[in-house]
């Protein structure tokens, strides 16, 4: 589907028919969005600017150079956006182009990020002459997400903590939780820093409009706090997971104590059980009237002095 916002009166065509280029101009359009675009429309757009698009290996790589690379009429940039997914995290490549002052992206997923740009520019058209304000708006829509993804982590991070803190008790679940929070900081954290990078090498290009420097350097301003933030979150969940395997340790050492101390005390009953369980033919226990009960009382006895001792020196 083509989404073609065009610069007279800021008028949108969504889902336009690829028969429009027929009768616009560069100077006519703004920003071309492709969502889940078919062959046709692709090579439509592809002709129309008379550019060449990367492939989606090249979308994907992470080298710096395929991050964002120049040519002699076009500007090519690529990023991830990030999609929350079953409390995870899905991580959506996205390719942009500029030429001719137009916009043109590519992507397959409907994103908040777009909706919000387009309800942007519907708004006040103005502030966007050219696709490299656009471009640079939806990455400062983009960060802002980010920062909501971010303040959601450190959230359910402290709020973690406090169970941990009022209860007391540790389980799989709580251990499940720490780890799969782990990994969505580290993910959250991997694409900000992707976004760094691509807004690196847009500061150091003369391509952009000089008014679009201070935005983007207000955005690496953003990005720098934002990573201190998920680094902060990190190293909170690094102290809960050391703090959760210290209460499981502690549990453990006490069930093993408790072992310890229940197999001692019950030493002496068994030991002298297991003499007058011997029967030898000559043991004189044997034909005493009141052996049993006074073998009974014996290793009661024992247990009770066990126990007197052990209560004493404040082992139990």
């Amino acid at each position: 589907m083509l989404n073609v916002y065009l610069k007279s009166y800021n008028k949108v065509i969504r889902n336009a028919d690829v028969k429009l280029f027929d009768d616009l101009g560069y100077d006519d359009i703004l920003w071309i969005d492709m969502f889940d675009p078919t062959v046709k429309e692709k090579r439509a757009v592809q002709e129309f600017m008379e550019i060449d698009f990367q492939t989606e290996e090249q979308i994907e790589e992470i080298e710096s150079s395929s991050r964002y690379s120049e040519t002699e009429h076009a500007v090519y940039c690529n990023t991830n956006f990030l999609m929350t997914v079953d409390g995870g995290f899905i991580v959506e490549p996205l390719s942009f182009v500029l030429s001719e002052g137009v916009l043109i992206s590519e992507r397959n997923t409907e994103l908040k990020t777009f909706s919000d740009t387009a309800r942007k520019l519907q708004i006040n058209y103005r502030l966007y002459p050219t696709g490299f304000h656009i471009l640079v708006s939806l990455l400062e829509v983009r960060i802002d997400l980010d920062a909501d993804m971010v303040e959601s982590i450190s959230r359910q991070v402290a709020q973690l903590s406090r169970h941990i803190s009022l209860d007391g008790t540790i389980d799989k679940e709580v251990l499940k939780r720490i780890t799969m929070l782990q990994d969505n900081n580290m993910i959250l954290r991997e694409n900000i820093f992707d976004r760094q990078r691509v807004i690196s090498s847009v500061m150091r290009s003369d391509r952009f409009p000089n008014d679009t420097y201070p935005r983007l350097s207000m955005m690496l301003k953003d990005i720098a706090s934002l990573l201190s933030h998920a680094d902060f979150s990190l190293d909170r969940l690094d102290y809960l997971q050391d703090t959760a395997l210290g209460l499981i340790n502690i549990e453990q050492n006490n069930i093993t104590k408790l072992f310890t101390i229940l197999s001692v005390f019950f030493m002496p009953p068994t030991l002298i059980a297991s003499i007058y369980g011997m029967n030898f033919k000559y043991m004189p226990e044997l034909s005493t009237r009141y052996g049993y009960p006074l073998a009974i009382l014996l290793m009661i006895l024992s247990a009770s002095v066990t126990f007197f001792i052990f209560k004493r020196k404040k082992w139990l």
